[in-house]
């Protein structure tokens, strides 16, 4: 079966992984830099594309180490095209284009919103299609309707932060610790609870439109 090389650095995570016939996990390595951006109570994309390069060869190697593959088992390669910080997404691009110039291999751009969604199949439970889902991450909230493999439609997303970035700023205007360090040290901070329970309450303007939104995905499929 076919193994794919992914790369991934839209933010402040460097990441590979090698994908044998495009379920299969051979590996998936994954640099943090949670601790490096703590003291800033938030990301710095400069400081974020800089250590990018730091630990891109590294996090490459161990992957390709893991998965008991070379270079010259991989049969194609995937990296993140976007959205994501334009620094960042640089780094794991130029990789990618350069190691699939020197091996002849094919490259394929990925959205990785979309990614998140094909994360379900990776995890053995995929969904029936059509599908209406609900993407929460760092710096994207929204609801997309899936009717098919690379049919995918937005439906509606915040207008203004994301639930990530709600959440960072919430925590900094509290004067409370990064919400990511501390889960990552194993502490249990009470205080968080509230907070995260303020945010997901701000999370209904976009729920509260889910009778309208389900109207619209029955007339559209």
């Amino acid at each position: 079966m076919v193994k794919v090389l992914g790369i991934e650095t839209s933010c402040d995570e460097t990441a590979a992984a090698v994908v044998e016939g495009g379920k299969h996990i051979l590996s998936s390595i994954v640099a943090s830099q949670v601790e490096l951006h703590a003291r800033y109570g938030g990301i710095v994309p400069e400081v974020a594309s800089r250590q990018h390069v730091l630990t891109i060869l590294p996090v490459l190697e161990r992957a390709l180490g893991e998965a008991g593959v070379g270079l010259e088992g991989v049969e194609a390669i995937a990296v993140t095209s976007g959205p994501g910080l334009p620094g960042s997404l640089l780094v794991g691009m130029s990789l990618a284009k350069a190691l699939a110039l020197a091996r002849r291999l094919p490259l394929v751009g990925v959205n990785h919103l979309e990614a998140h969604l094909y994360s379900l199949w990776l995890a053995g439970n995929p969904p029936p299609l059509p599908a209406l889902a609900l993407l929460v991450s760092g710096g994207h909230t929204e609801l997309v309707l899936m009717r098919d493999h690379g049919d995918i439609q937005p439906l509606g997303r915040t207008r203004d932060d994301a639930a990530g970035e709600a959440l960072d700023k919430a925590a900094r205007l509290l004067g409370l610790p990064n919400v990511r360090t501390e889960s990552v040290k194993g502490k249990i901070i009470p205080s968080l609870m509230g907070m995260i329970g303020t945010i997901l309450c701000m999370l209904t303007n976009v729920l509260a439109l889910y009778h309208n939104i389900c109207q619209k995905v029955k007339r559209l499929i």
